[in-house]
């Protein structure tokens, strides 16, 4: 049986819960074994493993915690990793503070100086999205990084300050099991078409636009 015929079974059989049709408990048993057996199967022929090309973007907040997720499940391994921040890095976030305990498991560089409207420097934030790509250069090479977050870069890329057949150039002198996750709104198309995993965080609602709340600790920074 194809992938994708067991990728339709999966979803024809559905999650279960009050969601699956039966009323009585021995259908629903049935219908549960069966997922199990098809979910057992999916997982068993998918057993490939290769570095991946991760992409948060959208205007919805929760970009950079997710890659920060993987950082810390990452660490939990046992693994190293290496965060590059593009355009941020006018305050230090509470996450930089958190990771340092993790020693030399964890290299953090805020290679930016602060929105471009804070900067108001185009010639500046074009070298120190130089400098933080060079930078990120060196750890995407790095056999021994487990995991890269270049945080922002997207947002470098729609500013013009980098072409995304350079990011994607690097990208691709990576070592085969190396992770690199990409965040910040604007995604070029390339990249995306490029990306494993893509994820577009939609924005719903925001207390800063809707209610004037400020940036928080713990929440934004």
């Amino acid at each position: 049986m194809s992938k994708s015929d067991l990728d339709r079974q999966a979803t024809d059989l559905g999650m279960g819960g009050h969601l699956a049709p039966e009323a009585d408990d021995a259908g629903y048993r049935r219908r549960m074994e069966r997922r199990q057996q098809v979910q057992k199967q999916r997982v068993g022929e998918r057993n490939k493993e290769k570095g991946l090309v991760l992409v948060f973007t959208g205007h919805g907040k929760g970009k950079t915690t997710a890659a920060l997720g993987l950082v810390l499940r990452t660490l939990g391994h046992g693994e190293r990793v290496a965060i590059v921040q593009f355009i941020k890095g006018g305050w230090e976030p509470g996450e930089a503070r958190a990771l340092r305990t993790f020693g030399d498991q964890v290299h953090w560089h805020a290679l930016g100086e602060g929105f471009t409207w804070e900067t108001q420097d185009r010639a500046r934030d074009q070298q120190l999205v130089e400098q933080a790509w060079q930078t990120s250069l060196t750890y995407l090479r790095d056999a021994a990084i487990h995991l890269v977050v270049l945080d922002e870069i997207n947002v470098a890329m729609k500013l013009g300050y980098i072409e995304a057949a350079t990011v994607i150039a690097g990208l691709e002198e990576r070592p085969s099991l190396t992770h690199v996750a990409l965040t910040g709104r604007g995604a070029p198309e390339l990249l995306i078409n490029r990306a494993d995993l893509v994820t577009e965080m939609t924005l719903i609602h925001h207390p800063f636009r809707e209610q004037g709340v400020k940036a928080q600790a713990g929440i934004e920074f």
